[in-house]
This record gives structure tokens, sequence and C-alpha cells, in this order.
């Protein structure tokens, strides 16, 4: 189990007020690959940063316990 695998920035550096700031998550695009949000200062509104968030791989079907599919045997004539 990944703990650290949707990590979320709370502060971030901002190249305009020249320090680490607050920042809001913002979505920008839906992709195929995923969610492309930016990360925006609080104080200015210059993007800090961005992120592809991938949706989590689907987890195959769990077989039912205690219950196997059974095929006759084919016949022998003869």
């Amino acid at each position: 189990m990944d703990t650290f695998d949707q990590m979320e920035a709370s502060l971030l550096y901002c190249p305009t007020c020249r320090q680490a700031t607050p920042v809001r998550k913002r979505l920008l695009l839906v992709l195929l690959e995923g969610e492309k949000f930016d990360y925006v200062c609080v104080r200015c509104g210059t993007i800090s940063g961005d992120k592809i968030e991938r949706p989590a791989p689907a987890r195959p079907a769990a077989e039912p316990r205690g219950e196997r599919l059974s095929l006759p045997l084919p016949r022998r004539h003869g």
C-alpha cells in the first residue's frame, strides 16, 4: 500500500513573491491519462506548480471462494 500515493502541496515556492506561499489547487484539464491541476499562489495568483493525477488502476474482480466452475467430461465412444 502506497501511503504517499496522493500527496497534496500546501506550500510551494512562488517566483513572484520569492518565497514559499500557500497554494490553491485548481483543475486545469481533463486528459486521457488523468486530470491536470495547477497550484496557484494564494497571495498573487501566480502558477507555482502543476500535477497530473492518474486514476487508480482497476482491480481485477475476485473469484467467489468455494465455487468452482465444473465442466462435464467428454464422453468416450467405443
